[in-house]
């Protein structure tokens, strides 16, 4: 009976054991990153949360839009986009912190407007935001550079402190940092609408150089073109000025109108494109 009872204990224990290694090893320490852990194209340095409200400002993100942040790292980006009633979607190749960004969304409250997946941001679809975040070296950003102008314009797309080389932001502004950050500087860039080439008004032919959100060029309909001066695009949205004349109006593919001012009188002007 004795030898009973010690093999009964030491089977509960063996049992016991068992039991709490499979228990442990189905719930093993929570994943916690840390600043300037290597990833696939950079280290991972989270952006003081000042800066990404900053961001999301000047992209004046309203719950009509869909953010994507490409590089989501720990989430915090789409989830404050959430929170302000955007779909938001995070792409993000480190599997680890995408499920760390996924609890941190569910513990918001925001899961179903902010969403996440492991995935390379040079291999993903993004063309259906109408805001893109990101914070990446300026050599990534060149690299993603033809398939952000490719998007459709009046796209924002807003960057931690680094640029898109010689595409100018739109806008610029900095937040004060308290935790020491050197990344407190958000650019702000609005895809432009493609509109290089010629363009035939009822004034004449007017032709456009075009360099990103830059106009240059003439219109010629006299005895010697006028020059373009003061040429700007913002999204699709377009204004120059030729002589005393000033342009402004809207792009949508091959076609374009608006209100042309000069001598305190105003008129409507359209044109097509010449193929």
């Amino acid at each position: 009976m004795h030898v009973k009872r010690i093999l009964r204990r030491e089977f509960l224990a063996l049992w016991l054991g068992l039991f709490s290694a499979a228990v442990f090893a189905q719930a093993p320490d929570e994943y916690k990153p840390h600043v300037g852990q290597e990833g696939k194209d950079v280290v991972w340095v989270p952006t003081p949360q000042a800066l990404v409200d900053k961001m999301l400002d000047m992209a004046q993100v309203t719950p009509r839009d869909f953010v994507i942040d490409l590089g989501a790292g720990d989430g915090r980006t789409v989830i404050t986009a959430a929170k302000r009633g955007a779909r938001a979607h995070g792409i993000e190749y480190n599997g680890d912190m995408v499920e760390l960004a996924k609890r941190a969304a569910a513990n918001e409250g925001v899961s179903e407007r902010a969403t996440f997946a492991k995935a390379d941001i040079f291999a993903s679809d993004f063309s259906q935001a109408t805001v893109i975040t990101l914070f990446l070296l300026p050599s990534l950003n060149l690299k993603l550079r033809p398939t952000l102008l490719d998007l459709k314009p009046g796209t924002r797309i807003v960057s931690n402190t680094f640029t898109m080389g010689d595409w100018e932001a739109d806008e610029t502004a900095g937040v004060q940092g308290d935790d020491g950050s050197y990344y407190n500087t958000a650019l702000l860039w609005i895809v432009p609408a493609k509109v290089e080439g010629k363009w035939k008004l009822g004034q004449g032919v007017l032709t456009i150089k075009q360099h990103f959100q830059v106009l240059a060029g003439s219109l010629a309909g006299g005895a010697e073109p006028t020059i373009i001066e003061r040429g700007r695009l913002r999204g699709d949205a377009i204004t120059f000025r030729a002589g005393a004349a000033q342009y402004s109006g809207r792009v949508s593919g091959d076609a374009m109108s608006g209100t042309v001012t000069s001598g305190g009188k105003s008129a409507k002007w359209s044109a097509t494109r010449v193929p």
